[in-house]
């Protein structure tokens, strides 16, 4: 890229009676200015802002609000804190309301398909000419009326494209009022394509690392370090400074749909792994750090869910209405708050707690004292007794997404207000608020936030309403001073390139991945293969695509081996007919229902509440409660969400189908499974048709490809435990790890969290003793 020297200036610095000199370089970096400065911090700005360079004593400041003075939150010199507390005096109630609201996710571009997210100038994408990186109508109308500054980036075309799209927003938000800079932020995004193939020296999109379930396999802490370090130096490449991450809900609940996202049901593992990742995430070091350990490699990590959102009433979750209500039990609500305040709390690396926390959708059920039963965001005994007040937190606090939004419908992904549905929707922003929470996720608009604060001003006068509005501006802009985002929030698209996915960063993610993966079985040495074996993989028919909720969204069958087989070529040579094989590769998921709800038992003359089983098998709930813990909503005319008695049929019995017909024309040779899990299974089905298993917790195929030819040892270890049967997942307590009656398989080993095997055996090493729960 063509670099000009703009400037090179000398100035004079007189301290006392001494001279000093100090000089600044502007370069031309295309979307860009840079300004580099002996002492002092590196500028970036748009020739196309209108803001101008101030030179005080020697040194280049931005006059953000061009006002032709250094005002404090412009002055790089001063602590954070100063500077967000000047700023958040200055600015108007419009622009507080705009620095709460966190947008809807945003594809860079929105593609046709997803028009009505987004359009440019008032066309598709694909009949606008415009280019990838170019603003969308919407993100325009929010970024400039709503003054939203907090944007959720989902997919992206590329690092070059995502880091181009970044300068122009900055650029657009430097413009306007008082140059406040965008903070964008992402959800997870180092996930496995399963097929997707791993080169030694072969850089790709993004390092892929194994999913958070699959980072708690490995039982390692100094993992989920690493990956906070390499993921913060990735999503600063790609113009993201906040990470809607860690999950560090304890996943006591073996049903519930997102436990694949969690370090799993160990409180003490999870902590330890809370911890390292958001000390990955946010400490800058050397050259990088700015203030204290803040700084421009720093990533704000926002921990969910507080208090906790893995106890879901039979695994239900609370994305809907029917898993609104999160029970206890085993009266064990203070465990789950560990991973929070004896992790995300108590870093380690110099940024002290984690700088944002995201409370669940749950109403954590009974747990008030007051009686209350509201949703965890709008609680004032959760946020503001328990997280503000008991356990001192001091950083940002966003709602989970749409929780102030209207509910509509009661079997779809609609507004979440729950407990609180029928209040109106102004009073409920004015709720989340005073109960201590700063930020409305999902949010695009200002209106109801003003309306709020009208609300507030009735209620609590003007002055008290305006000091509660300025308290959550300065922590919103904190996490935006300490990233160095003021300063400089703009990117050279080549270097991102460069830096995201790359070879270093890739070979990390995949030694991770490989660290992941479980062997739970090894019958007579089955594992490694040896040679150029013939392999056979049994091809299944499934009927149909589901999405994550296992909402049928494609009715077609289609055929699938599990994985692709011009990768088991590169490893063993594939045939078709079992006959001619020597052992037999079975790839499989784990089993798959449904969320627990259905509008179909409704329509039969049912309470519509259905179980959610663990195995392929048809199961019906013969030990379920026969009386809900936990119950009430205004769609509803009853509170027993049973379903005792009701059966239920998976969504991909073909699995289990095809691991036993495989094991019959195999006969006595080798047959392998390998199962890409999201959470825990019943493996009395399946265990004694397989001579070896493994398991993977989002991994890419090549990950056990390389274990079962042996270029790799496993290591990895249960983070939850594999039930005996559906009765003990039924008669487990939410709220309590540790609780199942576990698998034993026909080598007398026992499926118990911390278990694994490796070449030589059973695991025990340090890991095993520092996690493994002591037997009583």
């Amino acid at each position: 890229m063509r670099r000009t020297v703009l400037t090179l200036l000398s100035v004079a610095l007189f301290v006392g009676s001494a001279t000093a000199q100090t000089k600044y370089q502007k370069v031309d970096k295309g979307d860009f200015i840079e300004i580099t400065q002996q002492g002092g911090r590196t500028i970036g700005y748009s020739q196309n802002s209108g803001i101008k360079i101030l030179t005080v004593d020697g040194f280049a400041f931005k006059d953000l609000n061009r006002n032709g003075k250094l005002d404090k939150y412009e002055d790089w010199r001063l602590p954070s804190l100063e500077r967000a507390k000047d700023l958040a005096s200055q600015l108007s109630l419009e622009e507080i309301a705009g620095l709460m609201l966190y947008s809807s996710s945003q594809l860079i571009p929105t593609y046709d398909a997803k028009a009505k997210k987004g359009t440019y100038r008032g066309k598709p994408f694909s009949k606008s000419y415009a280019s990838p990186s170019d603003l969308t109508d919407q993100q325009l109308k929010f970024l400039v009326e709503d003054k939203v500054r907090h944007i959720l980036i989902s997919k992206v075309n590329s690092p070059y494209i995502s880091a181009q799209w970044n300068n122009k927003v900055q650029a657009l938000c430097e413009g306007l009022d008082h140059g406040i800079p965008a903070n964008n932020s992402s959800d997870p995004r180092h996930g496995v394509v399963a097929d997707e193939e791993f080169a030694a020296g072969v850089g790709g999109k993004i390092s892929i690392w194994p999913g958070l379930l699959g980072m708690a396999a490995t039982f390692d802490p100094a993992v989920a370090l690493r990956f906070g370090e390499v993921a913060s130096i990735e999503y600063r490449a790609l113009g993201i400074a906040t990470a809607l991450s860690p999950q560090i809900d304890l996943a006591t609940e073996p049903r519930w749909r997102r436990a694949m996202m969690t370090f799993g049901e160990g409180s003490k593992l999870a902590t330890d792994i809370a911890r390292a990742y958001s000390d990955g995430f946010q400490t800058s070091k050397g050259k990088e750090a700015l203030e204290g350990a803040w700084g421009t490699n720093s990533v704000n990590a926002m921990v969910k869910h507080w208090p906790g959102g893995g106890t879901g009433e039979a695994g239900r979750d609370a994305h809907f209405s029917f898993g609104k209500y999160a029970v206890y039990p085993g009266k064990n609500f203070e465990e789950h708050l560990l991973p929070f305040t004896e992790g995300a709390f108590k870093l380690q690396g110099g940024t002290e707690q984690a700088s944002a926390v995201m409370p669940y959708y749950t109403i954590s059920y009974d747990v008030d004292p007051s009686g209350a039963n509201v949703a965890n965001g709008y609680s004032d005994y959760i946020i503001k007794d328990l997280l503000r007040t008991k356990y001192n937190y001091k950083g940002v606090i966003c709602t989970d997404w749409g929780i102030v939004n209207e509910y509509k419908n009661l079997h779809r992904n609609t507004g979440k207000p729950w407990g609180l549905e029928t209040m109106p929707v102004a009073e409920r922003y004015l709720k989340v608020l005073m109960a201590g929470v700063d930020q409305y996720g999902g949010v695009n608009t200002t209106k109801h936030i003003i309306e709020a604060y009208e609300l507030g001003k009735q209620k609590y006068g003007e002055k008290a309403i305006r000091a509660r509005f300025e308290e959550s501006a300065v922590r919103l802009l904190l996490n935006i001073f300490r990233t160095g985002l003021f300063e400089n929030s703009y990117l050279e698209p080549a270097k991102s390139q460069a830096t995201v996915g790359c070879v270093e960063y890739m070979n990390e993610g995949f030694a991770a991945q490989l660290k992941s993966v479980v062997m739970l079985k090894n019958h007579a040495q089955t594992l490694p293969l040896k040679g150029q074996l013939k392999v056979y993989v049994p091809k299944r028919t499934y009927n149909g695509v589901y999405n994550q909720w296992y909402d049928r969204i494609n009715g077609e069958p289609y055929e699938s081996y599990g994985i692709s087989l011009n990768l088991v070529k590169k490893y063993f040579d594939v045939v078709d007919n079992p006959a001619d094989a020597d052992v037999a590769l079975v790839f499989i998921q784990g089993p798959t229902v449904d969320r627990g709800h259905h509008i179909t038992d409704i329509e039969a003359g049912g309470n519509g509440y259905t179980p959610i089983s663990l195995q392929y098998g048809d199961y019906t709930a013969k030990y379920a409660r026969k009386q809900s813990i936990a119950g009430g909503d205004p769609k509803e005319n009853f509170t027993n969400r049973s379903y005792y008695g009701k059966k239920v049929i998976t969504h991909n019995k073909v699995e289990m189908e095809t691991v036993l017909e495989t094991r019959k024309l195999m006969g006595k040779k080798p047959v392998i499974v390998a199962v890409a899990a999201e959470r825990p299974m019943c493996f009395h089905e399946i265990e004694k048709s397989a001579d070896a298993i493994l398991i993977g917790f989002e991994v890419q195929n090549q990950a056990f490809m390389e274990i079962i030819a042996g270029n790799a040892e496993p290591q990895g270890l249960l983070p939850m435990q594999m039930p005996k049967d559906m009765r003990t997942v039924e008669e487990n307590k939410e709220d309590v790890p540790f609780d199942l009656k576990c698998y034993k398989d026909a080598d007398g080993n026992v499926y118990d969290y911390a278990y694994g095997l490796n070449w030589s055996g059973v695991i025990k090493d340090w890991r095993t003793e520092r996690y493994a729960p002591k037997k009583k």
